[in-house]
Order: C-alpha cells, then sequence, then structure tokens
C-alpha cells in the first residue's frame, strides 16, 4: 500500500496544490478560498506551522449554527485544533484508520514539522478501490496462469 507522500506526489502531479490560510485571517477569506479552489478545508498555517484546520463542516456548526458572523471572526476562532497530522511515511491504510477514529475528513501531512499536503477521505477511498482493482486482476492472472 501506498504511504501518504506517495499519494500526495500523484495529487500534485494532477495540479492539486494545497492551499493554507493563516489564523488571523477572516472566515469569509476562508469561505472565498476554499470555493474558489473548489475545496472543502484548508489546513491553518501560522509561522509555518500547522496549528488547525478550517472545514466547512467547521463554518456551519460554528458560524451559521451560532448565528455568529464570517466577516468579523478570525479563522482562529473556529478552526479544528489541536491539529491531528499524518507523517508522510504513514501508509495509506493508517491515514484511513486515523480519519475514521478521530471522526476527519481532511488531513494534513507533514514531513518532520513542514506541512507537504492535505489528504481528503475521497483521496484515500479513491486509492483503497484503485488498489483493490489490481489486486482482483492480479488474483485473476494467477488463477488463469497468465
Amino acid at each position: 500500500m501506498k504511504t501518504a507522500a506517495q499519494l500526495l506526489r500523484l495529487k500534485v502531479a494532477q495540479n492539486q496544490r494545497v492551499h493554507s490560510i493563516a489564523p488571523d485571517q477572516m472566515v469569509l477569506e476562508a469561505l472565498k478560498l476554499m470555493s474558489e479552489k473548489n475545496v472543502g478545508a484548508l489546513p491553518v498555517i501560522e509561522n509555518g506551522q500547522v496549528v488547525g484546520v478550517i472545514s466547512e463542516r467547521d463554518y456551519a456548526r460554528k458560524i451559521v449554527l451560532q448565528g455568529r458572523s464570517s466577516v468579523g471572526t478570525p479563522v482562529r476562532a473556529i478552526m479544528s485544533a489541536p491539529v491531528v497530522t499524518a507523517d508522510s511515511q504513514q501508509s495509506i491504510e493508517r491515514c484511513m484508520a486515523v480519519m475514521t477514529d478521530s471522526h476527519l475528513r481532511h488531513l494534513p501531512v507533514v514531513e518532520g514539522d513542514q506541512l507537504i499536503g492535505l489528504l481528503s477521505i475521497g483521496d484515500l477511498v479513491k486509492e483503497a478501490i484503485v488498489e483493490q482493482a489490481n489486486l482482483i486482476q492480479q488474483l485473476e492472472h494467477y488463477i488463469r496462469g497468465h
């Protein structure tokens, strides 16, 4: 099974770079960036470190449902923190387990303490399906004796 870093390299090859935001920027700015880049979450970066993640879920639960304003609320006030991260060498299987156990849809991947990318649960599910299809194909070839 691939590692988190290997899967991120595939995303980069498809021009899917990671976008981030600072904790003191306003929630409205985060929403605009997520909409513009068609992503559901952004890592929150302060002094080069991942300090949180802001997602559409955070917005719905902590702004909309509480009647707050996205214009005057800083990202820091609603981001999910402390942030759960994956090491770049963790397997896709381990990343899926972490996301399932922690009820996460997005997982920042770090190398040392530097952010190298963001994996979504969709990224991991797609990769698991590809790997299962490859395994089935290999088993069929083995059974047929090819």
